[in-house]
């Protein structure tokens, strides 16, 4: 495989955009945990999902626009 092939590049993409929206989405969640006044260890369970939920989303938007612009 070629080192800058269009399947590294949306690997690539893919990663980065998952680190971005997992630190958006802990960051977003723990707000979001503190506003809404979740209890106890809730706030962990809804911290987890909203970072991964936005690491996910967003890891599949950076990926799908990697791939676009690849072609």
């Amino acid at each position: 495989m070629k080192r800058d092939s269009v399947l590294a590049r949306v690997a690539t993409g893919a990663a980065v955009g998952g680190a971005i929206g997992g630190a958006v989405g802990a960051v977003y969640g723990t707000y979001d945990a503190i506003r809404y006044k979740v209890p106890g260890f809730l706030k962990i369970r809804h911290i987890g999902q909203t970072t991964l939920g936005s690491a996910a989303v967003f890891s599949l938007f950076l990926a799908a626009g990697t791939l676009i612009r690849s072609h």
